[in-house]
């Protein structure tokens, strides 16, 4: 499903609208972990997050498929939104965002900046799925997933650019949300033919990847209570779930202290933000730095899109959402 020919075509269809983003190696990173760290900047895409490039690919297939289509309709976060929203109407499509309720400001800013129509509802990403679901019958609009092998092949192009350009990894550390980006450095290190290892990380306050890797079964959770909206997942999806459980080497979870600390430390060594997300390969990596002492390794910075209030918060030393 996904060889070298099908993940070379993806990235193709991708860099013909966004340019490759860096990686480069910090050594203060270096010198906080211990290890050669290469962090893939993909905070640096034109919505400030990897997901663009599964949008872009997933798009081209469904005009394709559908040539008549009018409109898609996605639940989101916020940077999933912002990338259906920047495929979708690139294509020509509507698109429609269902957010939970209290989301991201920014991010809704955002979504809204590139043409989506926005509807606020219930407290979390799976309770907006359910009502996005509802309205893509009602509306007659194309339910764009959260995980579809076209976006992993998509937001894969980000991995075969960090393979080729900083070759010999040791370990990629990679955020888990729905499963995308984990699977996208899995299929193109598999394509690749690389022995590079990967772990997945997800919050401790969203453990349900964490658990059902643990249990070889999809675990869903009561509550995904985190302040990295990115990792706020409740119920794994089995395909995502499966592709994980054949490619990853562990799933390590993190503190809402540890992404803190390590979106301070990104910002002060490289001047770069990261969102809680974004930052939580980092908080594993330090969490595992003994592990991986002297070895050479990449990091993962999933995207940048932090509001600012809780980006001042941070940066003065403390951890968004803790009383």
């Amino acid at each position: 499903m996904y060889d070298l020919a099908s993940m070379e075509e993806a990235a193709a269809r991708v860099h013909a609208v966004i340019p490759p983003t860096p990686q480069y190696a910090w050594p203060l990173l270096a010198e906080a972990a211990g290890c050669e760290v290469w962090l893939k900047h993909e905070n640096h895409t034109p919505t400030g997050a990897f997901k663009v490039r599964g949008g872009i690919n997933y798009v081209d297939g469904l005009k394709r498929r559908e040539p008549g289509l009018a409109g898609v309709i996605a639940a989101s976060t916020g940077n999933h939104g912002q990338s259906v929203t920047f495929a979708a109407k690139r294509a020509g499509l509507s698109a429609t965002i269902v957010v939970p309720e209290g989301n991201n400001p920014e991010k809704n800013a955002a979504m809204l900046g590139f043409g989506a129509e926005l509807i606020e509802h219930g407290r979390d990403f799976n309770v907006s799925l359910e009502l996005a679901a509802d309205l893509a019958k009602e509306r007659g609009l194309h339910l764009f997933p959260s995980y579809h092998a076209d976006l992993v092949r998509g937001v894969g192009s980000y991995a075969m650019e960090l393979f080729r350009g900083a070759p010999d990894l040791d370990t990629v550390y990679v955020p888990i949300g729905m499963g995308s980006g984990c699977n996208g450095v899995v299929a193109a290190r598999d394509a690749l033919g690389l022995k590079t290892k990967v772990v997945g990380v997800v919050a401790e306050k969203a453990p349900c990847y964490l658990h059902s890797f643990e249990q070889k079964t999809p675990v869903p959770t009561n509550s995904c209570d985190t302040f990295s909206e990115g990792l706020a997942v409740r119920i794994p999806y089995p395909e995502a779930l499966a592709m994980i459980l054949n490619g990853v080497e562990r799933v390590v979870a993190v503190g809402e202290d540890e992404m803190a600390e390590a979106m301070r430390v990104i910002f002060s060594a490289t001047h770069n933000v990261a969102e809680g997300a974004g930052a939580s390969a980092f908080a594993a990596l330090m969490q595992e730095r003994e592990t991986m002492r002297g070895k050479r390794v990449g990091v993962i910075v999933s995207g940048g899109n932090i509001d600012r209030p809780r980006y001042n918060l941070v940066l003065a030393g403390e951890t968004p959402g803790k009383a």
